[in-house]
């Protein structure tokens, strides 16, 4: 009543009333009895905000590309930014009377676009959408030192690009670029994979080869040491039948000097023999045959002297006219066997 009313700002709200065009009052999150007819009362939100964009943009190579991002800032200065917008309470202190506070983040808005523009203008669309990250950290350095941005008391929390994007038709063209680059590069991962496994295949059968070289030559070179170790044997054999002939040539020259001597000893014995034997003929000589006779049949035995009795007959055969023998002698000589 009589236009006394009560003022109560929430914390991260700055209040400035203003009488008679001076500042009697500032704060945040002050509250206070004022007389409504004389005074004026501006609030400034103080919280952060957080706002959506999307640019449409054109790159160097006059391609269109969706810019879609998030900035968040807050207020930081609010006697900056009551001078130069209105954030005058409306008598019921709920609302403004005018539009300057929902304008702040077109405000904002609006110079991120002008930046990203400058930024995306020069390069060309492939190189555009590989550069969100280059793109933030340029665009939110220059935000910082924008005069716009400080004049209005403002502080950019963070600034982040959610997605580049072509329009549809560029989209598929580059789609099919990229499918045809990815099938290429399947193709020449296939190509690689297929050469290695020849380049493998090939380096298997090198291992194999020298597998079998190496093999053949422990076999050449055990060829070779059988045929020397064969050599040597029949070298040695050869070295055994040489000595044995040499032994044999000595034992034949040996058994020829036996042999020699042995021929010398029987015709010196023979000559004794024969000197002997023509002395005893000397002497028997001058002997009366029957009594030489007589001699040999000295110490003989029975059977002999009949058979030289019998002898004496047949030299005597025409001599003897009937001859007869007893039965009883014969069966004495059957029966005394042969002679010895």
């Amino acid at each position: 009543m009589f236009g006394i009313k009560y003022m109560k700002a929430e914390p991260n709200t700055y209040i400035l009333q203003y009488k008679k065009g001076d500042i009697v009052r500032q704060g945040a999150g002050i509250s206070f009895f004022y007389f409504a007819p004389a005074s004026s009362l501006v609030a400034v939100p103080l919280a952060s905000a957080d706002i959506p964009f999307i640019f449409n943009e054109v790159t160097a190579d006059f391609q269109d590309l969706s810019v879609q991002g998030e900035v968040s800032f807050r207020v930081t200065d609010p006697c900056k930014l009551a001078q130069l917008m209105n954030f005058t309470l409306a008598p019921d202190n709920t609302t403004y009377l005018s539009k300057d506070p929902e304008k702040l983040p077109a405000k904002v808005i609006g110079q991120i676009q002008v930046l990203m523009q400058s930024r995306i203008q020069v390069l060309a669309m492939k190189q555009a959408l590989k550069s969100s990250d280059n793109l933030v950290t340029a665009i939110r350095r220059d935000l910082q030192d924008s005069p716009i941005i400080t004049q209005l008391g403002l502080e950019i929390l963070s600034l982040s690009v959610i997605s580049i994007r072509p329009n549809p038709e560029t989209s598929k063209a580059l789609e099919a670029d990229i499918r045809e680059k990815l099938l290429l590069e399947a193709d020449e991962a296939i190509y690689k994979r297929r050469n290695a496994a020849v380049e493998q295949e090939r380096a298997i059968r090198e291992n194999e080869l020298n597998t079998e070289v190496a093999v053949e030559n422990k076999k050449r070179q055990i060829r070779e040491a059988k045929i020397d170790a064969d050599r040597m044997v029949q070298e040695k054999r050869q070295l055994m039948k040489q000595d044995e002939i040499k032994g044999r040539i000595e034992l034949e020259r040996k058994n020829q000097e036996l042999v020699a001597l042995s021929v010398k000893n029987k015709k010196e014995e023979a000559d004794v023999q024969a000197y002997a034997m023509d002395a005893v003929m000397g002497v028997y000589k001058h002997v009366d045959p029957r009594i030489m006779q007589a001699l040999a049949n000295v110490r003989m035995e029975p059977a002999q002297l009949i058979a030289a009795s019998f002898q004496n007959l047949a030299n005597n055969a025409d001599k003897i006219g009937n001859l007869n023998i007893a039965p009883e002698l014969l069966q004495e000589l059957m029966s005394a066997g042969p002679a010895r």
